[in-house]
């Protein structure tokens, strides 16, 4: 077995030969292409074709782990490769007797008994389709009856995959001359080329797919995590069937988030490494070292019951006496500009799932430590950190009590005079969560939400007000900047901005560009400007005051 990485441009002749031995992995996901791909990848080999048959078509990339000899672990390119294999099984059995045999050669090996080779298809697909794939695909013969296979007989969604693939390429495959499916197949196999990159093992491969932005790379560290796990334990094992139950309720991206969050959670520190070499070190090793027994305990005692408060977290469907008041703390939580928040709140939601009190009162401290982090300005490092010692805290036993959770003078100063400048001057997002917050408070409703497409927040003194305007005449310049960006002078709007409407004078602007006809009144905050007749310094600063001390409040910034 080679030590490096190497990388080569074959012809699909060479891939498809005794050269390589293919086989997916079990972690992989399943096959999922359908005709419109599988077309679409028979169109561009046409068009190419047409062109000239002299120039080359370049179809992507493999990537490929070693696993001795000349097999291969497919890593990236499953989609195509499995799709190739398809097109060359169909041609094969459109073709004469004689074409027939030679196109077979590219679906099975046929063996050597010289060469020490046994006949057998060059692609095994995951356990699960393999046998569905040799029958009806590899075998020959096979595809002339596959596209009348019902759904019962093509039992999995990669299955019926498959099955519409084979009957599309061949309804579109039988309408063209022989002569011309014979100069196809002469193309594809002579000018048409993969990248082939080999690997000496999955970590070198990872590190590959996980920055080259190829079409149908499917890989994630759950994939692998899922191969190490449920590999030995089958795949109509309850383990695995919860695995997989989850990872559909989640969602990829999520459920990648998910192995993040309780890499954080059991080992309490910050990433260093990717996750796909600190999770088995940090996690899962113990579990894997213990055989069959640790693997369901990792599933039923660790995955499990973070996934589904994951899932709750997520969705904010809590549902019971007490329960409301949880997801509307998760809903505001959900609006930050980050999710460091999130490991601790998990480990409450596993720990204390029938103590609705405990989580309420917990998540509307954690709300206000965020509260803090936004107002001040924390970058990523100090807030990670900061919420790395709530959750060992948490771990240790400190509960609702933890010194992580809790805000020292210094820093209720440090927000509240935050707080008391110039808002606007935040990051986008973190304003509009500081003026959301503000808006739910006036309502006096902790239920509010909008659901708006936009959302958008608006001086009420312009930022650059026309010369001639009764905003040059009410405000000197003085005033102008130093009340601007600041809370009493903002609101939130639901329709994008409009640098004329910005500059209209006050009276024209709370009837075209506040009001409810505008609708933008449906904020409280904004409601609450259209009640006022002028709009000068000392409104402004009676409002700021005000606004300051309603949040201030909210969030216990004041001694």
């Amino acid at each position: 077995m080679a030590n490096a990485l190497s990388a080569h441009e074959k012809t699909i002749e060479k891939v498809l030969s005794s050269d390589f031995q293919f086989s997916i992995p079990g972690y992989q996901r399943p096959y999922r292409w359908g005709p419109d791909q599988a077309l679409q990848l028979l169109d561009d080999l046409e068009e190419s074709l047409a062109r000239s048959s002299d120039d080359p078509y370049f179809l992507g990339s493999l990537v490929l782990v070693e696993a001795g000899g000349t097999d291969f672990d497919v890593i990236d390119g499953q989609q195509r490769l499995t799709t190739l294999t398809i097109l060359f099984a169909v041609l094969r059995d459109l073709a004469s007797p004689d074409v027939a045999s030679e196109l077979d050669q590219y679906v099975r090996e046929p063996g050597s008994r010289v060469a020490g080779r046994l006949p057998k298809p060059r692609l095994a697909l995951r356990t699960q389709d393999r046998e569905f794939f040799e029958k009806h695909i590899q075998d020959p013969g096979g595809t002339a009856e596959v596209g009348s296979l019902s759904d019962t007989d093509a039992a999995t969604e990669p299955q019926r995959a498959i099955r519409d693939n084979a009957s599309a390429l061949r309804k579109r495959l039988l309408s063209k001359p022989e002569e011309w499916r014979l100069e196809l197949a002469q193309y594809v196999t002579q000018s048409t080329y993969l990248v082939v990159v080999t690997t000496p093992d999955l970590d070198s491969a990872y590190r590959i797919f996980s920055v080259m932005n190829a079409r149908g790379l499917d890989l994630t560290p759950a994939d692998i995590f899922k191969s190490q796990v449920t590999g030995e334990l089958g795949d109509d094992a309850t383990e695995t069937k919860r695995w997989e139950g989850l990872e559909e309720s989640l969602g990829t991206d999520d459920f990648s988030d998910l192995f993040r969050d309780i890499r954080t959670v059991i080992s309490g520190d910050r990433a260093r490494r990717e996750l796909l070499k600190e999770f088995p070190e940090q996690v899962l090793g113990p579990y894997l070292a213990r055989g069959a027994e640790g693997r369901r305990e990792f599933v039923n005692s660790v995955l499990d019951p973070y996934g589904k408060a994951f899932l709750h977290l997520r969705e904010r469907d809590f549902a019971g006496e007490g329960w409301n008041e949880v997801n509307v703390w998760l809903r505001r939580l959900a609006t930050l500009d980050n999710y460091d928040w999130r490991p601790s709140a998990l480990w409450v939601l596993r720990h204390h799932s029938s103590d609705s009190m405990y989580v309420a009162t917990f998540l509307a401290k954690l709300e206000r430590v965020a509260a803090y982090l936004l107002l001040t300005g924390k970058y990523t490092t100090p807030r990670i950190m900061r919420f790395l010692e709530l959750l060992n805290q948490l771990k240790n036993g400190d509960g609702l009590e933890a010194a992580a959770l809790d805000l020292s003078a210094d820093e209720r100063a440090d927000a509240l005079n935050a707080l008391d400048g110039e808002v606007y001057r935040m990051q986008a997002r973190r304003a509009r969560y500081v003026l959301l917050r503000l808006d739910e408070v006036l309502a006096q409703d902790p239920g509010v939400s909008y659901s708006h497409g936009v959302l958008s927040i608006e001086h009420v003194l312009p930022q650059r007000p026309h010369e001639e305007s009764v905003w040059i005449a009410n405000f000197t310049d003085q005033q102008r900047d130093y009340w601007v960006h600041r809370l009493g002078n903002l609101v939130l709007l639901n329709r994008k901005k409009n640098s004329q409407a910005s500059n209209y004078d006050f009276d024209e602007k709370k009837v075209k560009y506040f009001s409810a006809s505008g609708g933008s009144a449906v904020f409280a905050l904004t409601t609450q400007v259209l009640s006022e007749p002028t709009w000068t310094p000392e409104v402004v600063e009676r409002r700021q005051k005000e606004l300051v001390r309603r949040l201030a409040t909210e969030w216990g910034l004041l001694d």
